[in-house]
């Protein structure tokens, strides 16, 4: 099953490694640090507007940020699993 992110931006949710909540990962310096470089070398995709994401998505495919809350997504992702086990 897909996972929306936000915008028309939608990924397996199977190759999903950690969505994390941007506020509280950028109080740590590694999560900092690491958010930083992928910006830098260009490894991130904005969803949102810049200033405007709330959470990190990093997947197999690629690294994004994204205007949804990570509870959000992490509630999105619950329902598709419910969705797969009632069929």
């Amino acid at each position: 099953m897909f996972l929306h992110l936000g915008g028309d931006f939608l990924v397996n949710q199977q190759k999903v490694i950690a969505i994390l909540d941007l506020e509280t990962a950028m109080k740590n310096s590694t999560s900092e640090n690491y958010l930083n470089s992928m910006k830098v070398n260009e490894k991130v995709r904005y969803i949102s507007e810049i200033g405007k994401e709330k959470s990190l998505i990093i997947t197999t495919e690629g690294n994004y940020l994204s205007p949804i809350s990570s509870t959000t997504l992490l509630k999105r992702s619950l329902s598709i699993e419910e969705q797969i086990n009632e069929n």
